[in-house]
């Protein structure tokens, strides 16, 4: 049976590796169009080919969501490439942990230029192409940390969470009817956002709480769900964790 993912064309920021990477190869699977996004463009390069080898359609373009031009050129590149776009994944994320205490400004600064700013630059690049398609969708990926505040360590990356919460659920409110919007918001799942913590301590601590982390293709199938119900319903939220996880 042929999927209403089917030659959907999809950009994909953060794509080189983790959540992103794997919702890429997912989507490949079912016939997507990839439009791959993210700083490593080897590790983009070596995917887009590893896709189309596997009888896939994807492209490779260095993008620093942080920068908004560079992602206005990520989406100028679907559609020279496409024609179009159908479905944008603002996925790239920094996981920063340390106490507050520490003030950390530099980890919060950059927190809020990839976690909020990134996802507002991927909307502001293909919210008016979605509205002269008439038709369109955004997924933005939060966390649980964006349903609970992960304290003490995660307050300023709860912070840009709950902040991509509240932006995804007002898109909705204001854009409705035409284009969907979906909010993931996943828990430990087997990524490099681990690793983004420059406080020892902090970093020993997450790594710990890894161990019960699901894989990143967990992620990937929820993000498929969303994308491949019909035009009229909209998955407005998925939160997904381990079992064995209580917070």
């Amino acid at each position: 049976m042929k999927s209403n993912i089917t030659g959907k064309v999809v950009v994909i920021t953060g794509a080189s590796s983790g959540l992103g990477e794997a919702t890429a190869r997912h989507l490949s699977g079912l016939g997507a169009k990839l439009v791959l996004g993210a700083r490593r463009l080897d590790r983009l390069e070596q995917l887009a080919a590893e896709l189309k080898t596997a009888g896939g359609e994807a492209i490779a373009v260095a993008t620093d969501v942080t920068d908004k031009s560079a992602v206005e050129h990520l989406v100028q590149e679907a559609v020279t490439a496409f024609g179009r776009v159908d479905v944008m994944i603002n996925n790239a994320g920094l996981m920063a942990i340390a106490p507050m205490s520490q003030v950390n400004t530099d980890e919060w600064d950059r927190m809020i230029d990839i976690n909020i700013k990134g996802v507002l630059y991927g909307i502001a690049a293909t919210l008016p192409l979605f509205e002269k398609q008439q038709s369109g969708h955004i997924i933005n990926i939060s966390s649980v940390a964006g349903v609970k505040v992960f304290s003490p360590g995660g307050t300023v990356y709860s912070g840009t969470k709950f902040a991509v919460r509240a932006i995804t659920e007002g898109l909705r409110h204001e854009v409705g009817g035409k284009i969907r919007s979906t909010i993931i918001s996943p828990g430990v799942v087997d990524t490099e956002l681990k690793f983004g913590s420059s406080d020892a301590a902090s970093a020993k601590s997450v790594n710990e709480f890894y161990e019960i982390a699901i894989p990143a293709d967990s992620v990937a199938r929820a993000i498929a769900y969303a994308i491949e119900q019909p035009a009229d319903v909209d998955i407005n939220e998925i939160v997904l964790r381990p079992t064995q996880q209580d917070f």
